[in-house]
Order: C-alpha cells, then structure tokens, then sequence
C-alpha cells in the first residue's frame, strides 16, 4: 500500500506519529462512454453557459450559489484564516463508549501504520482503547477539509473513520409507522424462530460478488471471441476543453499530456520547416495538418501570372503586323 497522508495523533501531551492508507478500495467494473461505430472515446466540453464558450482548467473558480439564487465567487485568499485544526495533525477531542458511535455515521475507512520511533506510545494508545472499549473522538484535516472521526481498534490497528457531521444524516420520517399494527404472539414466535434458524457468527469472507463474476466472465468471453478493438488513438483538437476534470489528479494528469503532446507537436514543426524559418514558440497550440495547410496557404502574397511556359521567337515587328492585321480580319467576317 502507499501512504497518502502523514501526520501524527495528539492526545494530552502523546504525540504519535503515523502513515495514513486507505483500508478500502472499489473493485466495481468501469466503462467508459466511446462512439459506436469506431470505439472512439467521448469527450466532454467545459462550456460556459453565458457566452457558449469553451473553458480551460486555469480559467475555473470556485463559486457558491445562495438559495436566491445569486452567485458568490471564492478566491485563495478566502480560505486563508478559516478555523481549521492542525493541517498534520489528528486531534483527539474526547473518548467515548464505542457502543455510542452510530454507524450510520461513518465514511470512509484508514489504517494508521505508526513511525519506528513512535510503536510504543501507539501500542500503548491501542491497548488503553481495547482495555477501556472506548473510541476516540478525532479532528483531522483530510483534502483541505475538516473532519469528524473515530479512532478505534480493527485486528491490532489503529483505525481512522472519518464521519458525517450531524446535519448530514436525514431523519426518518414516515407517517405511515405513525399507524397502529397488532402482532400476534404467534406470529412474533415464527419470526424468533426463523431468526434463529439462520444465526451463526458473521465471516465476511463467505460473501462474494456474484454480479461482478458474471460481468467479467461475459466482457472475457467477448475478448476470447475476437470481439475486442485495438486501442483507438483519440484525435486531440487542442481546444482546451476536451475532459471533465473531476479532481486534482485528474487535472494534473490532463495538463502533463497537453504539455507533452504541445512540445512534441513543436519540435515536428521544428524538423519540417527551413532553418530560416523563425521556430514556433513551444506554447503554441498544436493544430491539425489541415489546419497548418490552409495558414500558410492564406499567409502566402497573391501570385503574379506566370509567363508562358513557351517561349515565342518571333520579333517585334512580326508581333505589331499581328496585331494590325487582327482587326481586318474581324472586319472580312462581318462582311462575308
């Protein structure tokens, strides 16, 4: 696994400090949306709904719409001075009863793996918080955001769950538990029977995804039949606006590939032109060769007519007695 965060736990005067890695991950199969006919990728266009424009990560703010409707834009400096806890630090705030945490109130899951140098005061948090059935309370700061957690103990590891804010869990509310139903004696005794007849201790391991199996062994049986397309190469029209941009990673990975395909596109140019030729600033924005063809076409001075391709050997005076007698031989038609 890879740590994607490092800090320390704080409680009283113990500091401990730990790699944070995510305990999950996502196995659910991916698609993605291409072209029927080609197998081409789709892309999406980030527009501006004003002007119609297409818009470049550099150009997107952050902006928050109140319930009127109205608009406010956020700049870096607006987050500057927020209350936030410590930007490397896990706070612990309070332990509590771990049979008080709901569930429905945790997120996401992260092991704490402790420094070298900090096992004995993180073995000494970990055995207080099994001997005392508490769970610690925690503050953290995780993707520039403050957050609810509880440290608890899973199979002799220090575990983060961060979680939902209260406001967050929707009440229950449905009228329809407001009316009165009579259970029979007799029926909540079939009931208690059938719960017992299928309780055993719960192994998670004996649960599998079934669904996913079956999707995998049909994408595998398609694969086998020759219906696979060889990787189709996405034309780029460099237009600036051709992903959505769905998170930082993302946005770094897009600007790594525009940078490199415009670099390679310049030093193309570089080769093919003359050396006289002033070189392409490596900023420029990569065009098609169509596109190159009709530039150059346009920034081209209109031609002067060429001379004929013949040379003519007859001397001046042959051509002025032609074009003298040009006009009488018009005059001999029209009288014929």
């Amino acid at each position: 696994m890879r740590a994607m965060w490092k800090g320390a736990v704080a409680f009283g005067l113990v500091n401990v400090p730990i790699k944070l890695y995510a305990a999950t991950e996502d196995h659910d199969v991916r698609f993605h949306q291409v072209h029927a006919a080609d197998g081409g990728r789709v892309k999406m266009v980030r527009t501006c709904s004003v002007d119609g424009q297409p818009i470049e990560y550099k150009e997107l703010a952050k902006a928050y719409e109140s319930d009127t409707g109205q608009v406010v834009i956020m700049e870096d400096a607006d987050f500057d001075g927020l209350p936030v806890p410590g930007m490397r630090e896990i706070e612990v705030v309070e332990f509590v009863p771990s049979d008080q945490v709901d569930p429905l109130l945790l997120d996401r899951s992260y092991y704490l793996e402790p420094e070298a140098r900090a096992l004995k005061p993180y073995v000494l948090l970990r055995e207080a918080l099994t001997e005392t059935d508490r769970t610690a309370i925690v503050r953290v700061v995780l993707r520039n955001k403050s957050q609810l957690g509880a440290l608890r103990v899973r199979d002799d590891v220090l575990v983060l769950q961060t979680m939902l804010w209260p406001d967050e869990v929707r009440k229950a509310e449905f009228d329809v538990l407001d009316d009165d139903v009579e259970v029979r004696p007799q029926e909540l005794a079939m009931a208690s029977s059938l719960i017992d007849s299928l309780s055993t201790d719960f192994d998670p391991t004996e649960f599998r995804d079934e669904y996913r199996e079956a999707l995998l062994a049909v994408i595998d049986s398609k694969l086998a039949g020759g219906m696979g397309l060889a990787p189709v190469a996405s034309a780029d029209s460099g237009d600036g606006g051709d992903g959505i941009v769905l998170d930082l990673m993302a946005a770094l990975r897009e600007s790594v590939e525009r940078h490199q395909s415009t670099k390679a596109a310049a030093v193309a140019d570089d080769v093919a032109e003359p050396a006289a030729k002033p070189r392409r600033a490596a900023t420029s924005t990569p065009k098609s060769p169509a596109t190159k063809t009709a530039s150059k076409t346009a920034a081209k001075p209109p031609a002067k007519k060429a001379a004929p391709a013949v040379k003519s050997t007859s001397t001046a005076a042959e051509k002025k007695a032609a074009k003298t007698e040009a006009p009488a031989k018009t005059r001999s038609r029209r009288t014929a």
